[in-house]
């Protein structure tokens, strides 16, 4: 008789602890978000940084940008402005107050981890992004991997050289918000310039 209610009681147990990973899987998913990054995270960390160096002009919020490539993971994956909800719902988001791909200074992507980033955890040193915009096609070597806290605006600092840095949340398995972010910072090795007329 003990022995059915100790089946009873681990049963229940058990059908508490899925139910509540359930929730909290639904939870973070549906909520699971890189904050907006603010122009006054970027303007405190440094002064403000000259935009447009290739581009004629500044794309708008939402606008397609380009295409960021990761042969790593063999996935390509649209770029758009901003890293607003919205926009991260679309693909990867570029932070408008970084310079855009193939600028002099620091190019800032965002994407979710658990959709257009999934897998970004097998990128490291050495390993190539390629980003395609309408004025070229620019090839990144990563130099570096760094895993900060999500409040960590050093990130989305002004480089001196042509730089492009990829963010997500970490841990990848998490259930719920992250607390941190996975970055990888690349430096521009080669680039091939479209003929603009």
């Amino acid at each position: 008789m003990w022995k059915k209610r100790i089946s009873l009681v681990v049963m229940l147990i058990g059908v508490i602890v899925v139910i509540h990973n359930l929730y909290w899987l639904n939870k973070g998913i549906s909520t699971q978000t890189i904050p907006e990054i603010s122009p006054n995270d970027f303007n405190q960390a440094t002064k403000p940084i000259k935009q447009d160096q290739l581009y004629k002009k500044k794309p708008v919020s939402g606008e397609k940008i380009g295409t960021l490539t990761i042969p790593k993971l063999n996935r390509s994956l649209p770029i758009f402005e901003g890293t607003s909800q919205e926009v991260l719902k679309q693909g990867v988001g570029h932070f408008q107050e970084s310079v855009l791909p193939g600028d002099h200074n620091n190019s800032v992507l965002s994407g979710h981890r658990d959709t257009v980033f999934r897998g970004l955890g097998d990128v490291g040193v050495n390993d190539e992004l390629i980003v395609e915009t309408d004025i070229g096609q620019f090839l990144y070597k990563i130099k570096k991997v760094r895993i900060v806290d999500q409040h960590d605006r050093t990130v989305i600092v002004p480089r001196p050289k042509s730089t492009l840095t990829v963010t997500t949340c970490y841990p990848f398995g998490f259930i719920g918000n992250a607390p941190k972010r996975y970055i990888l910072v690349a430096d521009l090795v080669s680039q091939n310039l479209a003929q603009i007329k």
